[in-house]
């Protein structure tokens, strides 16, 4: 089972597992990590788009290095939360990527995340060229931050099961 709702991966995430925030551009990957308490989103790294198969060894080497126990996908829902061409290319990726890995994902509404953090970027007064180095890790910190504030909402798995057995 290697799609899950938010519930259900707070259920499934090993304590001390991160989550990797992905802002699936045309040309780039703008990519997140959470801290391993699942408080912060922290922009990493943008990655060029390239063959899957290069795409999914990046994803797979860095889940590695960063002790990644999910990936948290934007999902590009159009204004009103239906699902256009760029919701079905990201499925589609998604779908390709479990062909040649085994990750854990959950998609994550990410509608307007790049117009968010780019009004952020010129309010802080950043350069255009500046902006474009780093809009993508931004969005994707931006993604992954909305997830990790959701679980943070959500009650305790055990908390759940204490209470029904309670009721027993």
């Amino acid at each position: 089972m290697p799609i899950l709702t938010p519930a259900e991966l707070k259920a499934a995430l090993a304590p001390g597992r991160r989550l990797l925030g992905i802002d699936l551009g045309t040309k780039t990957i703008g990519l997140a990590l959470s801290d391993s308490l699942l408080m912060i989103a922290s922009p990493l790294v943008t990655l060029a788009r390239g063959k899957l198969g290069d795409d999914a060894a990046a994803l797979d080497r860095l889940c590695k290095q960063h002790g990644v126990g999910a990936l948290v996908i934007g999902l590009p829902l159009n204004m009103e939360g239906s699902e256009g061409p760029r919701s079905q290319a990201t499925r589609a990726f998604v779908r390709n990527l479990l062909g040649v890995s085994d990750p854990v994902i959950v998609y994550w509404d990410e509608r307007l995340s790049t117009a968010a953090v780019t009004r952020g970027m010129i309010e802080a007064d950043l350069s255009r060229a500046r902006r474009a180095k780093i809009v993508d890790r931004a969005a994707a910190a931006y993604i992954l931050q909305g997830l990790l504030d959701r679980l943070a909402h959500m009650p305790n798995p055990q908390s759940l099961i204490s209470l029904s057995e309670a009721g027993s």
